[in-house]
């Protein structure tokens, strides 16, 4: 059980200076969450930026050396996503995979109970040779690789996030220590994460891709049918989480169908399990979310998750009719025979 002396720790990295106009990736996410804060119960950790070298355990030292050459002649678009850089960019990127750092070091050094990076630029599309889907650097790849350096033998990483994060999927497709769980809206930004794509890693990389519309039942056959199995199977020392509240019924750029008291139910299932499996070592960590108020309220979730209070949002209720993707949930599960 946990030491009631031990408290919930977050980081805090708006990087204010990396922003490009009219981009869905921008400071103004952060401005309904900012102000509450101090009332999430949680200790603030300070955040220094990740060096080179602990960046370079995921990314190519070609890509770290390009893109702090890209950034400082910004602001520029670096792919079709449209990812953006600007002149502060890159160091806005190393205290985001800082701000990461710092929570899962202090989970694992035993000061925090467990803990939320609410960091930008996001990081999950961001593969070992590229940047790209508005990611710089990966930063819950770097946090994994950098537990790997400190005693845990195996990590396992859970991504709620809409999109497939494809970069992370990459970092770890050969690495044993690494599980790689993610649920995604299907048919769009990457275009990877089928249920088959990984045949060679069944039970370490499973993709759950859903149709629009999916939401909070579904989401919970998912938690109790998937990464139930997917993490007794597994049997991590750590579990890190990619939240992306852009999973909710009404983000402007996707289409699934999360409430808020969903995304709560969600992260409290993760909690439970982190906490049976491997002593509650668990660390979120923001990735997408272009709705001030969805990611606001998402984050309060997590955190009441986080610190064991209970927790729903009676306003937040989808106008949207929830689709049944008990298809696609069962083929995930006779793949990977859980």
């Amino acid at each position: 059980m946990y030491n009631d002396f031990m408290t919930t720790a977050y980081s805090f990295v708006p990087s204010p200076k990396h922003f490009y106009p009219d981009h869905p990736e921008e400071p103004r996410r952060f401005d309904l969450l900012a102000p509450r804060l101090d009332s999430f119960g949680a200790q603030k950790l300070d955040a220094d930026p990740a060096t080179r070298e602990e960046v370079a355990r995921v990314h190519d030292p070609n890509l770290i050396e390009a893109l702090e050459n890209i950034c400082k002649q910004g602001p520029a678009i670096i792919d079709s996503a449209p990812t953006f850089v600007t002149r502060s960019s890159f160091d806005d990127a190393l205290l985001a995979s800082g701000g990461t750092l710092s929570c899962a070091r202090a989970v694992l050094s035993g000061s925090a109970r467990n803990a939320f990076a609410l960091v930008r630029p996001p990081g999950h599309h961001a593969e070992p040779t590229r940047s790209m889907g508005f990611c710089i650097f990966n930063n819950v790849a770097i946090a994994a690789c950098d537990a790997l350096t400190r005693g845990i033998n195996s990590v396992a990483i859970v991504d709620y996030d809409a999109h497939h994060g494809n970069g992370t999927q990459a970092a770890f497709m050969d690495d044993e220590r690494v599980a790689y769980l993610s649920t995604h809206q299907w048919g769009i930004y990457p275009g990877t994460g089928w249920y088959e794509e990984a045949p060679n890693a069944k039970k370490r990389i499973v993709n759950v891709p859903l149709p629009v519309g999916s939401g909070d039942q579904t989401y919970k056959r998912i938690a109790d049918e998937i990464i139930m199995p997917f993490i007794q199977t597994f049997k991590p020392e750590m579990v890190l989480v990619s939240a992306g509240f852009d999973a909710h019924w009404n983000d402007p750029i996707t289409t699934l169908g999360l409430s808020t008291t969903g995304f709560y139910m969600l992260s409290k299932k993760l909690v439970d399990l982190a906490e049976e499996h491997c002593g509650g070592k668990i660390v979120f960590v923001l990735e997408g979310g272009y709705d001030p108020v969805n990611l606001a309220n998402g984050a309060d979730a997590v955190f009441a998750a986080l610190t064991g209070k209970d927790f729903v949002d009676p306003r937040d209720v989808s106008l949207r009719k929830e689709v049944d993707a008990s298809e696609m949930v069962e083929k995930v599960c006779e793949w990977h025979g859980f």
